[in-house]
């Protein structure tokens, strides 16, 4: 059993906040690098090279990525042989978020009350924390910052298990698509399949995780990926909406067990600043 001190997540916390939204991750920086040499749009390229110029801009000057620095929205996988030790947890990944967005002067986007007061907590707290028990005694934190509009364009739909594989591929051709410029393409796209109402939602937020260029492993639902990017492509949305062959830069499955008599699925769009970050404690 290993002894973790909770005062210990708080800088390293800190540090993520600041670094996810100021740098993006290198297989998102290819991609769109990739789609800027083939997009046939003079327009979307044009667009494509904005992007680049500002992914290098953020970096060098330590700058936001985007206006929108996002929730904080935490992936913490704990260690089975760890023991938490001098307080909660939660408070202090919260007190993390808050150093985080106050030190490196991001965006502070959270309301305390979602519906009437809608008051600022001018610290970016609460953080959505995800909780999983794996093996061993490290702690991984990843953090992924989730802008409002790219959130605002997921649904989550209950569909019936009749409609199969074809159904959940036109769904989220269709629902990509209606997006339109919203979300800020070119957009990563997570799809949750199985599961219950609340983790099919999961599902779909911890796809956009994942490397771009990598596949879920079941080979059915890899050639799903790639037909459905094929096909969200070939709508001519393209960068931030202004035309292109480049309206997604990838599609990510992943999939759980669930009921004999439901088939959910989400959807889950992330903006070109496709924003994520880990460390191992």
């Amino acid at each position: 059993m290993r002894d973790f001190n909770v005062s210990d997540v708080i800088e390293p916390v800190k540090k993520l906040c600041i670094e996810a939204n100021t740098i993006l991750p290198e297989d998102v920086k290819k991609k769109l690098l990739d789609a800027k040499e083939k997009e046939a749009s003079p327009v979307g390229k044009e667009v494509l090279a904005q992007i680049e110029e500002n992914i290098e801009i953020s970096a060098t000057e330590k700058l936001p990525l985007c206006q929108d620095t996002g929730f904080a929205v935490m992936f913490v996988e704990v260690g089975q042989d760890v023991h938490f030790v001098g307080g909660d947890v939660t408070d202090a990944v919260n007190e993390g978020v808050r150093h985080g967005y106050s030190d490196g002067y991001l965006r502070k986007s959270i309301v305390d009350d979602p519906v009437v007061e809608r008051k600022n907590t001018k610290d970016n707290t609460p953080a959505v924390i995800h909780w999983s028990i794996v093996p061993g005694d490290k702690v991984k934190i990843t953090i992924a910052p989730k802008g409002g509009g790219s959130e605002n364009m997921s649904t989550v739909k209950m569909m019936k298990p009749a409609d199969g594989l074809d159904g959940i591929k036109d769904f989220v051709v269709e629902w990509v698509h209606n997006a339109g410029g919203n979300p800020c393409p070119p957009v990563v796209v997570g799809v949750g399949i199985g599961g219950t109402f609340e983790k099919v939602a999961f599902l779909a937020k911890k796809a956009l995780l994942r490397d771009i260029g990598t596949h879920n492993p079941n080979s059915v639902f890899a050639d799903a990926e790639k037909d459905v990017l094929s096909k969200i492509n070939a709508t001519g949305t393209g960068p931030m909406g202004l035309g292109g062959k480049t309206t997604a830069l990838a599609v990510h499955f992943e999939t759980h067990p669930c009921h004999i008599a439901s088939m959910p699925v989400a959807v889950n769009i992330n903006c070109h600043a496709a924003r994520h970050k880990s460390v191992i404690l």
